[in-house]
Protein backbone atom coordinates (compact mmCIF):
# COMPACT_ATOMS: atom_id res chain seq x y z
CA UNK A 1 0.00 0.00 0.00
CA UNK A 2 0.95 3.41 -0.73
CA UNK A 3 0.50 5.25 2.65
CA UNK A 4 0.32 9.21 2.92
CA UNK A 5 0.85 10.43 6.50
CA UNK A 6 0.36 13.99 6.75
CA UNK A 7 2.38 15.99 9.57
CA UNK A 8 3.64 12.78 11.12
CA UNK A 9 7.82 13.71 10.94
CA UNK A 10 7.82 13.56 14.68
CA UNK A 11 6.91 9.58 14.91
CA UNK A 12 8.39 8.77 11.73
CA UNK A 13 10.70 5.75 12.83
CA UNK A 14 8.11 4.57 15.06
CA UNK A 15 5.29 4.68 12.22
CA UNK A 16 7.77 2.47 9.83
CA UNK A 17 8.36 -0.18 12.60
CA UNK A 18 4.58 -0.37 13.54
CA UNK A 19 3.47 -1.01 9.66
CA UNK A 20 6.42 -2.51 7.99
CA UNK A 21 8.54 -2.44 4.86
CA UNK A 22 6.31 -4.12 2.11
CA UNK A 23 4.66 -0.45 2.03
CA UNK A 24 5.36 3.13 0.66
CA UNK A 25 5.24 5.94 2.70
CA UNK A 26 4.81 9.21 1.93
CA UNK A 27 5.52 12.08 5.10
CA UNK A 28 3.96 15.31 3.99
CA UNK A 29 4.10 18.21 6.22
CA UNK A 30 4.51 22.07 5.55
CA UNK A 31 8.47 23.38 5.61
CA UNK A 32 9.76 19.89 4.00
CA UNK A 33 10.37 20.43 0.77
CA UNK A 34 7.18 20.61 -0.98
CA UNK A 35 6.99 24.67 -2.35
CA UNK A 36 7.38 27.72 -0.67
CA UNK A 37 3.48 28.84 -1.64
CA UNK A 38 0.76 27.88 -0.31
CA UNK A 39 -0.41 27.07 -3.50
CA UNK A 40 2.92 24.98 -4.01
CA UNK A 41 2.27 23.17 -0.83
CA UNK A 42 -1.68 22.01 -1.71
CA UNK A 43 -0.59 20.60 -5.03
CA UNK A 44 2.31 18.59 -3.83
CA UNK A 45 -0.52 17.63 -1.33
CA UNK A 46 -3.05 16.51 -3.86
CA UNK A 47 -0.54 14.68 -5.99
CA UNK A 48 0.17 12.65 -3.45
CA UNK A 49 -3.44 12.27 -2.27
CA UNK A 50 -4.33 11.17 -6.25
CA UNK A 51 -1.99 7.88 -6.01
CA UNK A 52 -2.45 7.26 -1.79
CA UNK A 53 -4.18 3.94 -0.52
CA UNK A 54 -4.96 5.27 2.98
CA UNK A 55 -3.88 8.17 4.66
CA UNK A 56 -2.52 9.39 8.52
CA UNK A 57 -2.99 12.75 9.00
CA UNK A 58 -1.64 14.01 12.79
CA UNK A 59 -2.92 17.54 12.84
CA UNK A 60 -5.10 18.79 14.88
CA UNK A 61 -8.77 18.78 13.84
CA UNK A 62 -9.79 19.00 10.11
CA UNK A 63 -7.56 20.65 7.99
CA UNK A 64 -8.24 23.94 5.42
CA UNK A 65 -4.99 23.70 4.01
CA UNK A 66 -5.41 20.60 2.16
CA UNK A 67 -9.30 19.91 0.88
CA UNK A 68 -9.11 16.04 1.79
CA UNK A 69 -12.28 15.11 2.41
CA UNK A 70 -13.39 15.97 -1.13
CA UNK A 71 -10.09 14.95 -3.05
CA UNK A 72 -9.46 11.96 -1.45
CA UNK A 73 -13.41 10.54 -1.46
CA UNK A 74 -13.10 6.90 -1.08
CA UNK A 75 -9.67 6.64 0.73
CA UNK A 76 -9.66 6.03 3.91
CA UNK A 77 -8.21 8.45 6.33
CA UNK A 78 -7.13 7.88 9.68
CA UNK A 79 -6.59 11.30 12.00
CA UNK A 80 -4.63 11.31 15.25
CA UNK A 81 -7.90 11.80 17.51
CA UNK A 82 -6.61 12.28 21.28
CA UNK A 83 -8.09 14.98 21.55
CA UNK A 84 -11.32 16.09 19.33
CA UNK A 85 -13.86 13.58 18.38
CA UNK A 86 -13.71 12.53 14.99
CA UNK A 87 -17.90 12.22 14.34
CA UNK A 88 -18.89 15.24 13.20
CA UNK A 89 -20.60 16.65 10.14
CA UNK A 90 -17.16 17.77 8.26
CA UNK A 91 -16.47 14.55 7.45
CA UNK A 92 -19.70 12.99 6.09
CA UNK A 93 -18.35 12.79 2.71
CA UNK A 94 -15.54 10.90 3.82
CA UNK A 95 -14.26 7.49 4.94
CA UNK A 96 -12.60 8.45 8.46
CA UNK A 97 -11.41 7.16 11.31
CA UNK A 98 -9.76 8.02 14.60
CA UNK A 99 -6.88 6.82 15.61
CA UNK A 100 -4.45 6.64 18.84
CA UNK A 101 -0.91 8.47 17.18
CA UNK A 102 1.11 9.43 20.30
CA UNK A 103 4.62 8.87 20.29
CA UNK A 104 5.08 5.35 21.94
CA UNK A 105 1.71 4.33 21.43
CA UNK A 106 1.85 3.96 17.76
CA UNK A 107 3.93 0.41 17.84
CA UNK A 108 1.61 -1.68 19.66
CA UNK A 109 0.19 -5.22 18.67
CA UNK A 110 -3.14 -3.24 17.74
CA UNK A 111 -4.21 -0.14 16.40
CA UNK A 112 -6.88 2.08 18.44
CA UNK A 113 -9.51 3.37 16.45
CA UNK A 114 -12.67 5.06 16.78
CA UNK A 115 -15.18 5.76 13.66
CA UNK A 116 -16.97 8.23 12.47
CA UNK A 117 -19.58 6.23 10.65
CA UNK A 118 -20.36 2.71 11.83
CA UNK A 119 -21.29 2.27 7.56
CA UNK A 120 -17.55 1.91 7.31
CA UNK A 121 -16.99 -0.77 9.42
CA UNK A 122 -16.09 -3.49 7.11
CA UNK A 123 -13.84 -1.24 5.07
CA UNK A 124 -11.78 -0.65 8.38
CA UNK A 125 -11.64 -4.60 8.50
CA UNK A 126 -10.55 -4.46 5.04
CA UNK A 127 -8.05 -1.42 5.29
CA UNK A 128 -5.98 -3.11 8.44
CA UNK A 129 -5.62 -6.56 6.83
CA UNK A 130 -4.08 -4.68 3.92
CA UNK A 131 -1.84 -2.82 6.46
CA UNK A 132 -0.85 -5.92 8.41
CA UNK A 133 -2.31 -4.77 11.78
CA UNK A 134 -4.77 -6.24 14.28
CA UNK A 135 -7.42 -3.32 15.76
CA UNK A 136 -9.38 -2.54 18.33
CA UNK A 137 -12.58 -0.15 18.23
CA UNK A 138 -13.16 1.77 20.89
CA UNK A 139 -15.86 4.56 21.78
CA UNK A 140 -15.10 8.19 19.78
CA UNK A 141 -14.34 10.10 22.73
CA UNK A 142 -11.62 12.99 23.49
CA UNK A 143 -9.04 10.93 25.20
CA UNK A 144 -10.10 7.45 23.39
CA UNK A 145 -8.79 5.30 25.85
CA UNK A 146 -4.63 4.57 26.37
CA UNK A 147 -4.13 8.39 26.15
CA UNK A 148 -6.58 8.87 28.96
CA UNK A 149 -5.12 6.41 30.90
CA UNK A 150 -1.24 7.14 30.59
CA UNK A 151 -1.79 11.00 30.73
CA UNK A 152 -3.59 10.41 34.26
CA UNK A 153 -1.11 8.40 35.58
CA UNK A 154 1.73 11.12 34.67
CA UNK A 155 -0.92 14.24 36.31
CA UNK A 156 -1.22 12.24 39.54
CA UNK A 157 2.42 11.53 39.21
CA UNK A 158 3.33 15.08 39.11
CA UNK A 159 0.62 15.82 41.74
CA UNK A 160 2.80 13.64 44.15
CA UNK A 161 6.25 14.64 42.94
CA UNK A 162 4.35 18.35 43.76
CA UNK A 163 3.52 17.34 46.87
CA UNK A 164 6.70 15.86 48.16
CA UNK A 165 5.48 12.55 48.76
CA UNK A 166 8.33 10.77 46.75
CA UNK A 167 11.24 11.85 44.35
CA UNK A 168 10.48 11.76 40.42
CA UNK A 169 12.90 8.73 40.60
CA UNK A 170 11.60 6.94 42.89
CA UNK A 171 7.84 7.34 41.72
CA UNK A 172 9.41 6.19 37.97
CA UNK A 173 11.11 3.40 39.59
CA UNK A 174 7.84 2.16 41.51
CA UNK A 175 5.81 2.41 38.25
CA UNK A 176 8.07 0.01 36.40
CA UNK A 177 8.53 -2.32 39.01
CA UNK A 178 4.64 -2.27 40.37
CA UNK A 179 2.88 -2.26 37.51
CA UNK A 180 5.45 -3.88 34.63
CA UNK A 181 4.76 -0.63 32.71
CA UNK A 182 7.46 0.42 30.00
CA UNK A 183 8.13 3.57 31.09
CA UNK A 184 7.94 5.81 34.73
CA UNK A 185 5.40 8.35 34.58
CA UNK A 186 7.71 11.08 33.89
CA UNK A 187 10.35 9.38 31.33
CA UNK A 188 6.98 8.49 29.08
CA UNK A 189 5.63 11.99 29.75
CA UNK A 190 9.11 12.78 27.93
CA UNK A 191 9.13 10.25 25.50
CA UNK A 192 5.49 11.49 24.53
CA UNK A 193 6.10 15.26 24.95
CA UNK A 194 5.13 17.19 27.87
CA UNK A 195 2.83 19.81 25.69
CA UNK A 196 1.14 17.06 24.03
CA UNK A 197 0.49 14.86 27.48
CA UNK A 198 -0.70 18.83 28.83
CA UNK A 199 -2.55 18.99 25.52
CA UNK A 200 -4.37 15.81 26.09
CA UNK A 201 -5.44 16.61 29.30
CA UNK A 202 -6.56 19.92 28.32
CA UNK A 203 -9.05 18.74 26.05
CA UNK A 204 -10.20 15.94 28.77
CA UNK A 205 -10.76 18.32 31.06
CA UNK A 206 -12.99 20.99 28.62
CA UNK A 207 -14.67 17.89 27.47
CA UNK A 208 -15.54 16.11 30.77
CA UNK A 209 -14.80 18.77 33.67
CA UNK A 210 -14.11 15.67 35.35
CA UNK A 211 -11.66 16.77 38.57
CA UNK A 212 -9.04 13.63 37.66
CA UNK A 213 -7.83 15.69 34.66
CA UNK A 214 -7.11 18.97 35.81
CA UNK A 215 -4.01 19.54 35.10
CA UNK A 216 -1.40 19.42 37.85
CA UNK A 217 0.15 23.11 37.96
CA UNK A 218 3.93 21.34 37.61
CA UNK A 219 2.72 19.65 34.53
CA UNK A 220 1.43 22.84 32.76
CA UNK A 221 4.45 24.64 34.03
CA UNK A 222 6.40 22.08 32.19
CA UNK A 223 4.45 22.11 29.24
CA UNK A 224 4.24 25.84 28.94
CA UNK A 225 8.16 25.94 29.12
CA UNK A 226 8.34 23.27 26.68
CA UNK A 227 10.88 21.22 28.90
CA UNK A 228 10.85 17.61 29.81
CA UNK A 229 11.52 16.05 33.32
CA UNK A 230 14.83 16.29 34.07
CA UNK A 231 15.12 12.37 35.30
Amino acid sequence: MHILVIDGHHVEAEFREKFGPAHRYSFFGSGHGYGDSLEDFVQSGKQLLSTADVVFDFRDGSSEVLPWPAAIKGIPVFLEATLETVGYAGFTNAIVYGFCGLPTLIKRPLLEISIANEADRDKLAETCAALGTDYRVVADRVGLVTPRVICQIINEACFTLQEGTASMQDIDLGMKLGTNYPHGPFAWANAIGVPRVYAVLEALWHDTHDERYKVCPLLKRQALRGEPFVI
